[in-house]
């Protein structure tokens, strides 16, 4: 047997124990309240998080355009 056979034979067998093993079901249900707990926190994902910085910054830039706006109508008026 050669060692590729070898290193590949022994973590096929390394797997197998790891998926019949309790650490698997142990992983699983932490899995599962973590998920449960995140849910209850009310997170939103880096993408939606993206877009929402995406569009705030469009809405920043049109405010700053309406101020400027503004300001150069009143100075029109103080005239």
């Amino acid at each position: 047997m050669d060692k590729q056979n070898f290193f590949n034979d022994m973590q096929a067998k390394i797997n197998q124990v790891l998926e019949n093993s309790p650490a698997k079901d142990i992983e699983k249900n932490v899995k599962a309240m973590m998920s449960q707990g995140f849910a209850k926190l009310d997170l939103v994902t880096r993408e939606e998080f993206d877009i929402q910085a995406q569009v705030l910054a469009k809405t920043r830039a049109k405010l700053e355009a309406l101020e400027e706006r503004v300001a150069a109508l009143e100075a029109k008026l103080d005239k």
